[in-house]
């Protein structure tokens, strides 16, 4: 089958976002300078954390993963846009489609886990203080960060090989501006019956399982912190959990109204606008939030910018 699938469609044509020439300019104006933001603020993120001694917490290195995480899977979308925009000719081969859908399934499936992972964290840190140290340990971390890239990968994997079983014969015109799954399945020639449920299945169930972890965590943070005395100290609680949950709230809001429904013509139109949300929103905002959120990273923003301004002096 997979022989098929090669014989018969070689290529795809990628149709992007609009179709009038003229706008082709702007979308790359804008898509570029959303893409260099979110490089620069996700790697910008990454060093910060270890380069700063006080950011080497749990907190952070998971922050950390969170940035690398968004980075990957937004370039695996947007250089290529980002050509196609410029191009006549705005086609992938079926092989550079296989691996850009295997990378993009992995990398969101990460990120679900990623964000639980860093929800579980602060349940830890503020429902269990005394324990922190020893629940949160370097083993501990190092064994829930690779959790999520492990378990995202086997799911990319498995999804890509159900993909493989379908042939496609063509037309190989996709819908959207980069290979997902309810435009693929569109194309397809033999049943997709498989394929099609095991797509709801596994965004459905990872969608829930891990939203389900992190309200769980939350619902235990906010009766932990509604029992703190002080204003203050509720404060300080409520702060150090701002971020994350703003970049939950974006990321699982995008992704519900993406995923949950089922394949046709008019739910993969809509879903191109929800997709540049959660693909190129949601990586370059994080950074943001959590720089401008929090204070330990912006007290490591002010130390990184007075030592660069004392050395030039």
């Amino acid at each position: 089958m997979v022989k098929e699938n090669h014989t018969a469609v070689t290529e795809f044509i990628l149709l992007g976002l609009t179709g009038p020439a003229e706008l082709q300019p702007v979308l790359f104006v804008i898509f570029l300078v959303i893409y260099l933001v979110t490089v620069v603020g996700n790697v910008s993120m990454i060093l910060l954390i270890r380069s700063d001694s006080k950011l080497h917490t749990p907190m952070y290195f998971f922050l950390s993963h969170l940035s690398f995480v968004d980075l990957c899977y937004a370039t695996t979308v947007t250089p290529q846009m980002l050509v196609h925009f410029l191009s006549k000719r705005k086609t992938i081969s079926f092989l550079g489609c296989i691996i850009q859908f295997h990378f993009f399934i992995a990398l969101v499936i990460t990120d679900y886990y990623m964000l639980a992972v860093m929800a579980y964290d602060r349940y830890v840190a503020i429902c269990k203080p005394l324990l922190y140290a020893r629940k949160m340990s370097r083993c501990v971390c190092l064994s829930l960060v690779a959790t999520p890239y492990i378990y995202g990968f086997a799911n990319g994997l498995a999804q890509t090989i159900l993909m493989l079983h379908l042939s496609f014969c063509g037309p190989n015109k996709i819908n959207h501006f980069y290979c997902a799954d309810p435009p693929l399945l569109v194309l397809a020639c033999s049943d997709t019956h498989v394929k099609e449920t095991a797509m709801f299945v596994v965004a459905g169930s990872n969608l829930l399982c891990s939203l389900t972890i992190i309200l769980i965590s939350y619902i235990f943070i906010f009766t932990a912190i509604l029992q703190i005395r002080s204003a203050e100290g509720r404060h300080k609680a409520f702060s150090t959990c701002g971020s994350h949950l703003t970049a939950v709230t974006v990321f699982y809001g995008t992704l519900f109204c993406m995923h949950l429904r089922p394949p046709s013509e008019a739910s993969v139109a809509q879903g191109k606008i929800v997709a540049v949300f959660y693909i190129f929103v949601s990586p370059m905002l994080n950074p943001l939030i959590y720089s401008l959120r929090n204070k330990d990273v912006k007290r490591a923003i002010r130390k990184v910018i007075q030592e660069k301004l004392f050395f030039y002096k």
